[in-house]
Order: C-alpha cells, then structure tokens, then sequence
C-alpha cells in the first residue's frame, strides 16, 4: 500500500474510532432496522405501540380488607404481527409466598394474591386458574389477535390488601394505598415482544399508555383520592366539604378540606353504606388510589401557563412535614413547569399521600413522614414529583432501565434543590446521600456499566446504576454543552417520546440530534465502561503567565472540574473545565491557567464529582 492510501485509511479509521459507534444488543438492532426506530433519535417511520382502555369497578372492604373488581379492556394490537397469546400482569402477587422477591419480608406482607373469577375474551369463556399465577402470565386465546385489530376482555377478580404496607397495602387498619390493584395486559413491544420480566420489588415498572376510568366502591365515611379527574364530588361529598373541595380547585392558598374530627364524625361524605367514587384519566401508563376514614385533607391548586392544577394531601393529622405538602408541590408544579425540565406539568391533579413508600404513580405519591427533617422530607416530595417526567410523560421502561427515570428525578432533585435551600446546602446533600458510599467503596459492584440492565444488578449496583452514576452523566453532559443547549437537546427528546416507549438509545441519538453535536463518545464513556471519578495532577509548571498542569484520568470517567490555584499572598482563583477536555483523550490532558502571581498550589475540585483518591488532586510548588 502507497502512503498516501496509508494515509486515507488512516484517516477514515480516525474517524470511525471518533464516531465511536454505539453498542447494541442485537434485539435493538433489529428495532433499527425495521425501522421503529430511528438513528435520528425520533420514533421510526414504522414506530407503533398497543394501547388498551380500561373500564374498571372496584371495591374495597375495609373489613375483611379484600379488593374486587371487574374490568372490561378494548385492547388494540397496533403491531405488525398477530398475537396468539395475552400476558397478563398482577404485580400484587409479589405478595404470594412462593413469588421471586429481591429481598426477605415479613410474614405480614404475604398474602394468598390475585383470585381470577372469571375470564373473558371477545365473548369467549377460559377457564384460567390463577393459583399458579406470579406477577406476569400468559394466557393462550381461542382465536388470534389479528395485527390492526381489536379484542374485547373482561376480568373479575379479588385479593387481600396485605396488612404491611409498602408501594401498596395497608398503611393502617383504616387507610389503604391501592396500587396495581388490577391484572392488566403486559407490554408487547417493537424489541421484545411480550414484556415477560416477573416484577421483584426492586425493579419498578413498564406499562402501555392507556386511558382509565375507574368507579370506586368505597365504605360509608371514607374519603378517596386517586390518580385522574374527580368526576362525581357533588356524588359523595357533604354540601360543606363540597364547596371547600370546589374552592380548592380555584385557590392559590391552602385550604383544609376537612380535618380528623370531621372525618371521624362521618360528616364529610354522604351518608351510605357505599358511597361511589367516579375518576378518569386518558393517556396514562397506571392509576391508583388511597382511602382512610381518619386522614386529614388539604387541597389547592397552581395555575401553570395552560391550566390550574388541583394539589392535594392526605395524612395523619399532627405529621409535621406534611402539614406543608400541598404548598411544597403547588412548588413544584410550578418549578419544573418554569425551569428544569421547563415543561409545563402535563396533568390536572397531584396528591400525595402519607405512607411508607416514597414512590410515585402518575398524578400521586406515596411518602413516607419525615417530621423531624423537613429539607429531607421535601427533597423526598422533590424526587417523587420529579418522576412526573419521567417516567410517566416518557413511558420508560423502568424494569429495564431504572437509570433512564431515576438518575433524571436525581437530578432534576439536586437542581430545585438548590433553588430551595441554597447551593452549598443542595451540593452538601448530593454528595452525602447520593455519591460518597460509591465512591468510598472500590468493591467490584459498585463500578458495572450504566448501561447494564437494571434487572442483572443487586444491591450497591442497582442504586449506583440506577440513581448515582447515570445523574453526574446528566449534570456532566449539561456542564459540556451548557444549559441552553443542553435544555434544547433535553427537550428535543422529551418531544420525539413524551407519550412513547424510549429506550437508552433513543436518548443518545435525541440528544445528538437535538445538540447538533456526536456524542457518542461521551455516551461510551459514561454507560458503556466500569469507569468511576479519580483524577490525578502529575505534573505542574508555571512559566511566563501561565500555569500547565498534566492530569491522569486514572478512573476514567469524562467529568469536569475546577482548577483552583492558590497563590503565595494566598489570594485564590478558579477556572473551570467542562467534559470538553476529555473529547480527543480520555485518560490524559493538559491544561492551561493564565496566572498572575507566583503560584503557591493547584488543586482539582470535582465539587459534586467526588474523586476517590482526592490526595493527589493537589500539587504544592
């Protein structure tokens, strides 16, 4: 070979090595290329997804503290192919005591789990006996499901609220949070078909996106609050509660709807056995609901840039933290609709709930009361909220990839965290409750790859995964482009799949797209490596004016950082580098800082990218 055509092959490898193409299994290739998705980071020309429409009766017996129910589901198979099968999903037969769990429980979280009594397909009758049931099943259909059609199930079913509470469940003998609390058809997707994963308790969810509308059984002198709008109040509410339930949806101050001794008297609702609560919501990947007879409920409400918002709470009375939780989320709302992610809440209603759970369902969470701290409480209330976002507006697919929901309600935590007690205080906290157990600990599972499923990492991998690494990737990857460009990219992806199913890939190639910039190297770097934080200075100089300073990225990970230098009159200065500075060399720069006076010391500040060897972060002349 002649030089100059060493030369050309030289330089198309270069290229091809700076492009660095990214991994994919081989499921998500064939994604591409039948052209679901698209390299654009957009949905694929041939993109579908099934949707079902529910039409759900429930009740709840607060004595026996069994819920029964029937449901009737137009499901359409929008997909290419015919379905001989459906998968139904009941995630409450985690409670079961032969179902796979992540962890041990008690014998008060077991239960004898979903009772089908009967099951119904386009008018046809199967006899499915739900015993043997985990939390995901398929069941085989008398006749196909054509592609572009639909089918027609109805289910009646029962189970017992377990009586330790959790994500759902009994939060005391009077006051149940009932989540997941219908079987529903699973997932079937462009890159894996029937989503057939059993849910553990550790992993959370992936739901279609379906429009609900539930009818509500609950006992005489129980309040209901629930995901979707209130249809019926005028139904099952006392004119004086009524009226204040009505003012709330009008009002920037918070008004308190009823509170325990009102409850307690029976007043609130009307006045029979069974009362029926009506509530819809379209559009949606679950619904949920609570109910107690004792709770205290406060409402208000925020007016967003479209719509007013109902905000409401419902708690023990005298639980210090969440006698501000209505004024904390009409916050909420507010703050994120404005800042980050700066799009506008896209619901009618949010309500928390005091339980044990801290965990979020669209339009509703259920926190855990922490009176005695109430920066941790509403950093708490920050995080649930922030799941709005994702992974209700995006439909991700926590099961998979928790890191594509939960780094981003991190993240999105840290940011109005800061607006609400200041930054040292918002960096303090990170660093303490999110980054330092990781990276004190040099233990092999700390450092798996992001982009590892999340349902092959335990323990410190998940968490890590999962909450730590993936939200420095995304406060990394807007320190490089800068926050305009960074909310335009951020953006560019919430457009191309609010209402979708993303998956990793769909966020790499948006942002690419939405930023104009490959970065696919950066991508490589954060989710695709064992890396972690540790930076090393291995030589400084300082040499007419300027300050060089050779740095090891030893744990290889592409973060930014200050340089600050300290002067001999101890006088300091800060310059700062962005990830930039690791785009053509990962493991090595060089840097320079134009000084004014002699130079005392430099040191290598990650402020919320710790370092795990922070001692040769400094170099003394």
């Amino acid at each position: 070979m002649n030089r100059f055509l060493l030369g050309l092959t030289i330089m198309a490898l270069s290229v091809q090595i700076s492009a660095q193409e990214l991994y994919m299994p081989r499921n998500i290739k064939k994604a591409y290329e039948n052209g679901t998705r698209d390299i654009s980071g957009a949905p694929g020309k041939n993109y579908w997804q099934n949707k079902g429409i529910y039409n759900v009766e429930v009740k709840v017996d607060a004595k026996t503290k069994i819920v029964s129910g029937k449901e009737t589901i137009i499901y359409s198979n929008n997909s290419p192919n015919d379905l001989g099968e459906l998968a139904i999903r009941f995630v409450n037969n985690l409670h079961k005591p032969e179902s796979p769990r992540s962890g041990s429980v008690s014998k008060d979280f077991l239960s004898s789990g979903l009772k089908i009594k009967s099951f119904m397909v386009d008018g046809s009758i199967y006899n499915v006996n739900s015993e043997t049931w985990g939390t995901v099943e398929k069941v085989k259909l008398n006749k196909v499901l054509k592609s572009k059609s639909k089918a027609e199930a109805k289910i009646e079913w029962e189970y017992p609220l377990s009586v330790q509470g959790g994500r759902e469940g009994q939060i005391d003998s009077e006051t149940f949070y009932v989540a997941y609390s219908f079987p529903r058809i699973s997932v079937y997707d462009d890159y894996n078909g029937w989503d057939m994963l059993p849910h553990s308790d550790r992993q959370e969810f992936y739901n279609d996106f379906n429009d609900y509308s539930f009818a509500i059984s609950a006992p005489k002198n129980f309040v209901v609050w629930s995901t979707g709008e209130f249809l019926n109040p005028e139904e099952v509410l006392q004119p004086e509660y009524l009226n204040r339930f009505k003012s709330s949806l009008k009002s920037d101050k918070v008004i308190h709807i009823a509170n325990e001794s009102e409850m307690k008297s029976g007043k609130v609702t009307k006045n029979n056995q069974w009362n029926v609560w009506k509530f819809k919501a379209n559009n949606i990947t679950d619904f949920c609901f609570a109910l107690s007879n004792h709770y205290v409920w406060d409402g208000s409400s925020v007016q967003l840039k479209t719509k007013r918002s109902s905000v409401q709470a419902g708690y023990k009375a005298g639980a210090k933290d969440f006698e501000h939780y209505v004024e904390w989320m009409r916050y909420n709302l507010d703050w994120f609709s404005k800042n980050w992610p700066g799009v506008e809440y896209p619901f009618p209603t949010m309500t928390a709930i005091q339980g044990y759970a801290d965990m979020e369902y669209p339009m509703m969470i259920n926190d855990t009361s922490i009176p005695d701290d109430l920066q941790d409480a509403r950093l708490t209330a920050d995080h649930e909220i922030a799941h709005t976002y994702f992974p209700f507006y995006m439909g991700i697919n926590e099961t998979r990839y928790a890191f594509m929901d939960e780094g981003w309600a991190t993240t999105l935590e840290y940011l109005i965290g800061i607006d609400e007690n200041g930054e040292e205080a918002a960096k303090k906290f990170y660093q303490n409750f999110r980054v330092k157990k990781w990276i004190n600990d040099p233990s092999t599972e700390q450092d798996q790859p992001i982009i590892t499923m999340s349902t092959q990492v335990s323990g410190a991998g998940y968490g890590n995964n999962s909450y730590v690494k993936s939200s420095l990737s995304y406060l990394a990857l807007k320190d490089y482009l800068g926050d305009d460009l960074f909310k335009k990219a951020l953006h560019h992806y919430m457009d191309n799949w609010n209402g979708k199913h993303p998956i990793p890939w769909d966020y790499f190639y948006s942002m690419n797209s939405g930023s104009g910039k490959n970065l696919n190297w950066f991508f490589n770097n954060w989710f695709y490596t064992n890396n972690y934080i540790d930076l090393k200075i291995t030589n400084a100089s300082q040499q007419k004016g300027k300050f060089m300073l050779k740095i090891d990225n030893i744990g290889g990970f592409a973060v930014p950082f200050d340089a600050v230098v300290t002067y001999e009159d101890l006088s300091v200065e800060k310059t700062h580098f962005t990830p930039q500075i690791w785009e053509s060399d990962q493991r090595k720069a060089v840097i320079s800082v134009s000084v004014k006076k002699k130079v005392k010391s430099v040191l290598l500040d990650g402020g919320l990218f710790m370092d795990y060897t922070p001692e040769d972060n400094l170099k003394n002349l």
